[in-house]
């Protein structure tokens, strides 16, 4: 029983540490985590006081008296206050993570639309891209087939004349 509080000082301690790695902290986060280390301090001193009140024996024959163990049950009870406040002070310090959290969730969730967004425009884009360049394609075909039916009836009246022509002055 006695070695409880002790494990929740050292898990809190190092969640603490895991906290105070991350460079990105809110101001709120910050204030929290202050609040959360100033209880664990105070739960120390008072944990400290309860050891010494164990040892006092101010009774006859060095045994404990009625106000020794009342002490030390006072002490307890300041204890266990001060690790409600921090399991409650803890509490809203991984509340602000999870909201931290759902923030960035939603963040990626709106970029990675956003993104979506931008590649179905560009297949979009690139689709409409490659039905324009199938059209220039035929056009020049038809061009090229205009333009060599010219070329041909250019070169049939232009042979054509000079046939006249002969003609005419034979």
């Amino acid at each position: 029983m006695k070695y409880i509080p002790l494990t929740a000082i050292i898990i809190m301690l190092s969640i603490s540490g895991i906290f105070a790695s991350s460079k990105e902290d809110s101001t709120a986060y910050e204030k929290q985590r202050e609040r959360v280390n100033k209880l664990l301090d105070q739960r120390r001193e008072r944990f400290g006081e309860f050891d010494a009140s164990l040892t006092a024996r101010s009774g006859i024959f060095g045994l404990k008296t009625k106000k020794d163990m009342q002490s030390s049950i006072d002490i307890l009870k300041q204890i266990v206050l001060t690790d409600n406040n921090i399991f409650k002070e803890t509490k809203a310090l991984l509340d602000y993570k999870d909201f931290e959290k759902q923030t960035v969730e939603g963040q990626v969730e709106v970029s990675g639309e956003r993104i979506t967004g931008y590649i179905n425009t560009i297949s979009k884009l690139q689709r409409s891209q490659d039905q324009l360049a199938e059209e220039i394609m035929v056009l020049e075909k038809r061009s090229n087939i205009y333009l060599s039916l010219l070329l041909f009836a250019f070169l049939a009246l232009m042979t054509s004349l000079y046939i006249l022509t002969k003609r005419r002055k034979n």
